[in-house]
């Protein structure tokens, strides 16, 4: 009955605070709550940002859900009309990820004032990364060798790291509150893949 109450009252602040976004809630709700199912809710998370292009203002929405077997992910985006369609137009989609796969989680804090930082301080900032192997950034650059008078071609050296997923929230620009969703919904996906390594 306790885990009934807890579900049932996780589902309904996940839907609360898609409410309260204000971003096309029946579209972003519907969509989360498809991929959702019928599984428990443990931690979610609703980012809205607001972007400049040229003249328009864009939205986006990120919506995070964390269930007990998978991590879901959200993105909602509105398009002004285009030559594709004479009337504005929303675009959203759903990602399920299993937990097995989720591969990194990076939380990077920015603390104001770090000599005197004291423990359970809210940072200023918390960009949230995860990784899942869906998307790999590959950063390249010619290889060399130490002898500065070589011209032999060495090929290339680099680096990939997986991107799949970024987040920054802030205190100035989101809230307290969104900062602190933020890193609870962080330490509950990496406890539960801690889960998923036993």
């Amino acid at each position: 009955m306790g885990v009934m109450a807890k579900t049932s009252t996780t589902t309904q602040g996940l839907r609360a605070a898609i409410e309260r976004s204000g971003y096309y809630p029946a579209l972003v709700a519907e969509a989360v709550e498809a991929a959702v199912g019928g599984e428990p809710i443990r931690s979610y998370l609703v980012h809205q940002e607001t972007t400049f292009d040229q003249n328009e203002v864009r939205r986006h929405v990120t919506v995070l859900v964390l269930t007990d077997h998978r991590f879901i992910v959200s993105h909602t985006d509105e398009q002004a009309a285009d030559s594709t369609s004479p009337t504005p137009y929303a675009t959203t989609s759903t990602e399920s990820v299993k937990m097995s796969r989720i591969s990194s989680i990076v939380v990077s804090r920015v603390v104001a004032n770090p000599e005197s930082y004291k423990p359970g301080t809210l940072p200023r900032e918390v960009v949230l990364t995860i990784g899942w192997g869906a998307v790999s950034r590959i950063d390249l650059e010619p290889a060399a060798c130490g002898d500065p008078n070589c011209e032999a071609d060495h090929g290339y050296t680099g680096n990939s790291t997986a991107d799949d997923l970024s987040l920054r929230v802030s205190e100035a620009g989101d809230g307290p509150e969104t900062v602190r969703q933020a890193l609870a919904f962080a330490q509950a996906l990496s406890e539960a893949t801690a889960d998923t390594a036993r």
